[in-house]
């Protein structure tokens, strides 16, 4: 079964970051400019969250405030799931489902090593979809309904 350290080793490094005191409107030129839709949140080499495109669409709709004057620490997601490297791609989902969330932050320990997002299951389902698809074709045989 497929761990969550194959996904991130298969992932080009995460350069997509950001400061917390950066302002949302740079934050989201960048996240358009790397075609990505969140930035990691790093202050002094360390995590702080993420910010996504949702959270900017969500929460910068309710302030009055032009994007330019407002603070990415201000809509960023602090409280992310955590998973591990040794964690599987099948409790990943189930972490992102309970808590409804599409991002998780990934730690060894207490070092931060990345962020798997729902994206990125979904693409390594399709990179390993002869072992799932197949798997399924040999049991069922015949049509998938019943008069």
């Amino acid at each position: 079964m497929e761990k969550v350290a194959d996904v991130l080793g298969r992932k080009y490094p995460q350069f997509n970051t950001v400061v917390p005191d950066c302002m949302v409107s740079d934050a989201l030129y960048q996240m358009i400019c790397e075609n990505v839709d969140y930035l990691i949140v790093m202050e002094d080499g360390r995590f702080q969250g993420i910010l996504t495109d949702h959270d900017i669409a969500a929460r910068a709709l309710l302030d009055d405030r032009p994007l330019n004057r407002i603070l990415v620490r201000e809509l960023m997601s602090r409280t992310l799931p955590v998973a591990t490297p040794e964690n599987s791609l099948e409790h990943c989902l189930q972490l992102m489902e309970r808590y409804q969330v599409k991002h998780l932050a990934v730690f060894d320990r207490f070092e931060f090593r990345g962020v798997v997002s729902s994206n990125d299951l979904i693409q390594e389902a399709l990179h390993n979809r002869k072992d799932i698809f197949e798997e399924q074709t040999h049991v069922r045989l015949g049509y998938p309904w019943n008069y």
